[in-house]
């Protein structure tokens, strides 16, 4: 026998508010890399090494750039030179099915390789591999330099999802003037890059490319990472970084 408290059939259940997209957002920040770090902690070495996917990620990172070099260095065969590299993506995927690790970022890095090979291969031109690179750079420094000529620099939309302090961020000087700054740290790789990298791609010296390109880029990608982990600690230092959303009682 039901009581007048109790459901009745055909009762309306109460839905569970949905999450804005702006937690939507501020979880998915909170799993990706980043937010496998406390940005309030001290920077180091292994956290560092933990949001570049570890010793493995290095791996991935530079193998198949350094593999290019050598080959296209000692051999000039273009076929060859692009073909090994996607052979050790191809390795990689397979060594993380192995192990049982996430397949996203050794897929995603061998379709970018495939997909410069391509280029290169219908162009017949070896400095084509590196073409969608410095387009990507100069891409970056324009999205950069308009999230700050609009007052909504980049890395405090980053920082505030995975803070959960969006769009509150704005509303104070002093991380709005760190965020500034720190959007400013991550112009300058990509300016580096393209300033370098374009005048050898003009000059069709794609040893040289593929040289420059390992050098600019995880080494720039770590410093910039580790100086605005250090403006980010200084703006929030107490603050501990929300791990899950907020569920409706």
């Amino acid at each position: 026998m039901s009581t007048p408290g109790d459901p009745q059939p055909g009762d309306k259940q109460p839905e569970e508010a949905e999450p804005s997209f702006s937690d939507q957002l501020s979880a998915a920040m909170r799993q990706s890399a980043f937010g496998k770090v406390d940005p309030t902690e001290a920077p180091t070495f292994t956290g560092l090494l933990s949001i570049v996917g570890g010793i493995r990620g290095l791996v991935e990172s530079f193998l198949p750039g350094l593999v290019f070099l050598v080959m296209f260095s000692i051999t000039k065969n273009l076929p060859l030179s692009l073909a090994l590299p996607i052979a050790v993506a191809i390795g990689l995927i397979i060594g993380r099915a192995v192990n049982r690790l996430p397949l996203t970022p050794a897929i995603s890095g061998a379709i970018g390789i495939a997909l410069t090979a391509a280029l290169s291969l219908l162009t017949n031109s070896a400095g084509n591999n590196f073409l969608p690179g410095i387009i990507i750079n100069a891409g970056v420094i324009l999205v950069l330099v308009i999230s700050l000529l609009v007052g909504w620099p980049f890395v405090g939309v980053i920082v505030g999802l995975l803070m959960a302090d969006h769009p509150g961020w704005r509303d104070d000087v002093v991380k709005k003037r760190a965020f500034v700054l720190a959007t400013i740290i991550w112009i300058v790789p990509s300016v580096i890059r393209v300033a370098i990298q374009l005048p050898l791609y003009i000059a069709d010296l794609p040893e040289w490319l593929a040289g420059t390109k390992l050098i600019t880029g995880l080494p720039l990608y770590a410093a910039a990472l580790w100086l605005t982990w250090m403006l980010v600690r200084r703006v929030y230092p107490g603050a501990e970084p929300e791990k899950d959303l907020e569920q409706p009682e």
